[in-house]
C-alpha cells in the first residue's frame, strides 16, 4: 500500500480527518496591533524593577520588567557584564532555576544542589551552600524574612540565613510511606506507590511558602504545602487526588486515588488582595491508560483556587476531563488585570499542552470568553470522558498534525488531534508530551497588552503500554520545532507568531520589559532578543549551553542588567547542551559570547550504538533486536518495541548493499520504509522474503516498518 494512503487510512481510526492533518498553510498572522488600553495592575502583585522578587517576577508570574533603558534603539550595546560557571564549567547536568534578586544580590540554585548568592554588579560568589548529593530539578528560591528557602533532592526544604547562606532551619518533608490500616500514611497521607518528591520554585507569601511535588508518571499522589516560614511546620497540605470525604473523591473509581498522581510541579500565583494561591495539576496516572481510574479525576489537570491561610479549595477548573494524553497543564498561571469590553475583569490566564489559553475570573473561576463543553471520539476500554472543555478565542497554534509542519507525523502510525483515542495500537498525537505550551514561562507585558507564550511542535505516540507495548513519547525520526507567539487575552486569539527550528516550551521563560524589548532563551544555546511588537530579532547572544530558564532583569546604581542561567535541558531534545553559565549583560558590556556548543539534533535520534556494516553482515533483520552480547540478532520476533531492527542503528560506506530479511521463523509480514524521504521501500516482506538496496550517497536514513511503526531504524551512509 502507498505510504501516505496508508497514513491517512489508519489516521481514520483516531478523529482526525486527513483534511486536518493536511491543512492549508497556516496564515503568518494578523496584522500586527497591540491590545491597549491595559489597566493599572493590582498593585498587590508587585512590580519587578530594581529587584527581581521571585520566579514569575511578581505574584502574578507576569515574568515583566518595569525597567526601560534597554530599548530596542540601543540593544546593539547590550554585552557581557560579567559570567560565572557555578559549577567549574561541568557539564553533567541541566539547569532549571529562575534566578531571584533582591539589593543587588543573586540566588540561584543548581540541579547539583548547591545554592549561591553571587554579587550583581561583579560576579563574585558571596557565599555558597550545598543541600546534599541527591540530585533533583531546582527551579528557584524564594527569599523573605532575612531567609532564602529552598527545596532539596532529599525532599527536605530549608531556610537559609541571606547574608551567610548557613542553615537555618530543615523539615524533611516527605518521608517513607508507614501505611495505616487503609493502606495510607496518618500522619502525611501518602497511599502507598511512589511517595512522589518536591518540585518547582518555592513561593513565598505573608509568612507561608508554598512547596510542590513531582512523580506522577510513578504513581505519586500529588499534594501542595504551605509551609510556615519562620519554623518550617505545615500549615496545610492540599492534595490532588482527594482522599475519602474530600470534594471530588467521587471523581476517582475505587482506590486510583491513592496512586492517581495529579501532582503541581512547577509554582503557584498568589492574588494578595483575594488571599488565594492558584495552582495548577498535572496529569493522573497511569498517565496514558484510564482503564483502572475511571471518572473526570480531580484535580488533575485542574487550576485550583486556594485560601492562601487555611488550604480550603475556593474554586476550580478542570481543562481536561479524565486524561489520558499527558496533558499536564501544569503552565505557571499569569494573573493580568484587563479591560473587556470596557469593563475592568481581574483573570487568570491558564494553560496549556491543549495549544489553548483559559482565561478565568480569578475571584470565582468564570470563562471570560466562555467555556463550550463538546462531544469527544471515544474509546469504551479507557473509559474516556464524553466531553471535554474549549475556551472562546482561538488555540495559539493547530491542536492537530500537519503534514507542512514538524507536527508531520511519521508514517504508517494511526495519527489525530486533540483528544484522539488510542488503546493497544501506538498512535501519533498532536499535541502530546512535549507539544503545545507545555511547562513554558509566559509573559504579560502592560505596555502591549499582550501574554506571550513559547510552543512546542512535538508529536507522541500512545499505547496503553500493556505487554511491553511502547509509550513512544517523541517517536524516533520525529522533526522538532516551535515558535512564539503573542496573544490578545481581551479576545484569546493570536496577534502574531514567529516560528522557528526550535522548541520553546521547556522552562524557555519570556521576560518582557517596560524598554520594549522580549527577551527568550533556545535550546541551542541563544539568548534572543525581539521587539515585543511584532517578534523581530533585536539582538543575539551565544551562552554556551541551552537556556532552557526565564531572563530576568535587575537594576544596580541606575543601571539595568539582564540576567539568565544557561544550562541545558534534557527535553524534548535530549541533546541539548548541558552547563552552568550564569550570565548578566549591560549596555557597554565588555565580554564576548560563548563559543557555540555543538546544538542539539532537530531530529528525534536514534542514540543505540551504531553497528558497522561489516559486524552486521551488511545485513538488517526484521522484527528482532540486536543482542549486543552476541553481536548479532535476537533469536525471537518482537512486535512491540521500538528497537526490533537488527541493528537498529547501523553505518556503512557509500556503495554498499544492504538487505533487509524476515526470517522465515518470524510469524508476522514486516517491511522497511525510509521516512521523511524516498531513498527505499522494502514494501511487505513475508517470513522468508528479503529485499535489497544500494546506498549511493552520503547521508542519515531513517526508516520504520509499516506493519509495527513504532519499530524504527537508522542507517549512516557515511
Amino acid at each position: 500500500m502507498e505510504r501516505r494512503t496508508f497514513l491517512l487510512t489508519a489516521a481514520a481510526t483516531g478523529t482526525t480527518a486527513a483534511t486536518s492533518l493536511a491543512g492549508p498553510a497556516e496564515a503568518s498572522g494578523r496584522t500586527p496591533g497591540l491590545a491597549l488600553p491595559v489597566p493599572p495592575q493590582s498593585a498587590a502583585l508587585g512590580v519587578s524593577a530594581r529587584d527581581w522578587p521571585k520566579a514569575g517576577g511578581n505574584y502574578g508570574n507576569q515574568n515583566h520588567s518595569a525597567l526601560s533603558a534597554v530599548t530596542p534603539k540601543n540593544i546593539a550595546k547590550l554585552g557581557g557584564a560579567w559570567h560565572l560557571n557555578l559549577e567549574g564549567g561541568s557539564t553533567a547536568q541541566y539547569q532549571q532555576c529562575t534566578i531571584v534578586v533582591q539589593h543587588g544580590v543573586l540566588y540561584v540554585e543548581t540541579t547539583q544542589q548547591n545554592v549561591f548568592a553571587v554579587d550583581g554588579r561583579t560576579g563574585e560568589v558571596i557565599w555558597k551552600t550545598s543541600l546534599g548529593t541527591e540530585t533533583t530539578n531546582m527551579r528557584g528560591v524564594a527569599v523573605a524574612g532575612g531567609l532564602v528557602f529552598s527545596i532539596s533532592g532529599a525532599n527536605i526544604v530549608y531556610a537559609l540565613d541571606q547574608r551567610t547562606g548557613a542553615v537555618v532551619w530543615q523539615k524533611p518533608l516527605i518521608v517513607e510511606d508507614n501505611g495505616g490500616d487503609d493502606g495510607c500514611d496518618d500522619n502525611s497521607g501518602q497511599c502507598g506507590g511512589n511517595s512522589g518528591g518536591l518540585a518547582g520554585a518555592v513561593v513565598h507569601f505573608d509568612g507561608l511558602i508554598y512547596i510542590g511535588t513531582e512523580g506522577s508518571t510513578a504513581g505519586a499522589r500529588g499534594r501542595g504545602y504551605a509551609l510556615d516560614a519562620k519554623s518550617g511546620d505545615v500549615a496545610w497540605t492540599f492534595w490532588g487526588p482527594p482522599g475519602p470525604g474530600e470534594y471530588g473523591h467521587d471523581t476517582w473509581e475505587g482506590d486510583s486515588w491513592k496512586t492517581g498522581g495529579a501532582v503541581p510541579w512547577i509554582h503557584p500565583a498568589v492574588d494578595p488582595e483575594l488571599g488565594l494561591v492558584y495552582w495548577t495539576f498535572g496529569n493522573p496516572y497511569p498517565r496514558t491508560d484510564g482503564s483502572s481510574r475511571g471518572g473526570d479525576n480531580l484535580f488533575a489537570n485542574s487550576i485550583v483556587a486556594i485560601d492562601a491561610k487555611t488550604g480550603a479549595r475556593r474554586w476550580h477548573f478542570q481543562s481536561v476531563h479524565h486524561d489520558i494524553w499527558d496533558a499536564d497543564n501544569v503552565m505557571a498561571p499569569v494573573l493580568a488585570d484587563l479591560l473587556i469590553e470596557g469593563r475592568r475583569r481581574k483573570v487568570v490566564v491558564y494553560g496549556s499542552k491543549t495549544c489553548h489559553f483559559y482565561i478565568l475570573d480569578r475571584r470565582t473561576g468564570e470563562a471570560i470568553h466562555g467555556m463550550e463543553e463538546r462531544d469527544v471520539p471515544q474509546q469504551a476500554e479507557q473509559k474516556t470522558s464524553p466531553t471535554q472543555p474549549f475556551p472562546g478565542g482561538e488555540p495559539f497554534t493547530d491542536p492537530f498534525p500537519r503534514l507542512d509542519k514538524p507536527t508531520r507525523p511519521v508514517p504508517f502510525y494511526p495519527a489525530g488531534g486533540l483528544y484522539s483515542v488510542f488503546w493497544d495500537r501506538a498512535t501519533i498525537i498532536f499535541p502530546g508530551a512535549g507539544g503545545g505550551g507545555d511547562w513554558g514561562f509566559p509573559s504579560f507585558s502592560p505596555k502591549t497588552g499582550y501574554v506571550y507564550i513559547g510552543y512546542g511542535l512535538v508529536n507522541s505516540s500512545y499505547s496503553n503500554t500493556h505487554g511491553g507495548r511502547v509509550n513512544t513519547a517523541r517517536p524516533l525520526g520525529e522533526l522538532f520545532g516551535g515558535g512564539l507567539v503573542a496573544m490578545d487575552p481581551r479576545t484569546n486569539t493570536v496577534a502574531w507568531r514567529k516560528e522557528g527550528d526550535w522548541s520553546l516550551a521547556h522552562g524557555n521563560g519570556i521576560l518582557t520589559t517596560a524598554g520594549r524589548v522580549l527577551f527568550q532563551g533556545r535550546p541551542d544555546g541563544v539568548l534572543e532578543a525581539m521587539d515585543d511588537t511584532d517578534g523581530s530579532t533585536l539582538w543575539t547572544w551565544q551562552c554556551g549551553a541551552g537556556v532552557n530558564t526565564i531572563p530576568v532583569s535587575y537594576e544596580i546604581d541606575g543601571e539595568q542588567y539582564v540576567a539568565v542561567l544557561a544550562g541545558g535541558n534534557g527535553l524534548p531534545f535530549p541533546d541539548i547542551p548541558k552547563g552552568d553559565h550564569l550570565w548578566a549583560f549591560k549596555l557597554g558590556g565588555k565580554l564576548p559570547p560563548a563559543t557555540a556548543p555543538t546544538p542539539p539534533s532537530r531530529r528525534n535520534q536514534i542514540r543505540t550504538t551504531a553497528v558497522t556494516g561489516e559486524a552486521a553482515h551488511n545485513t538488517v533483520t526484521l522484527g528482532r533486536i540486536w543482542d549486543t552480547r552476541t553481536g548479532a540478532p535476537g533469536t525471537a520476533e518482537n512486535t512491540v518495541a521500538q528497537t526490533a531492527m537488527a541493528p537498529q542503528n547501523l553505518t556503512v560506506p557509500t556503495g554498499t548493499t544492504v538487505t533487509f530479511v524476515n526470517p522465515a521463523d518470524n510469524q508476522q509480514a514486516h517491511g522497511a520504509a525510509a521516512f521523511f524521504d524516498a531513498e527505499f521501500d522494502t514494501g511487505l516482506l513475508m517470513p522468508g522474503q528479503s529485499y535489497a538496496h544500494t546506498f549511493t550517497k552520503t547521508g542519515e536514513y531513517f526508516y520504520n516498518d509499516p506493519v509495527f511503526p513504532q519499530s524504527t531504524g537508522k542507517i549512516v551512509v557515511q
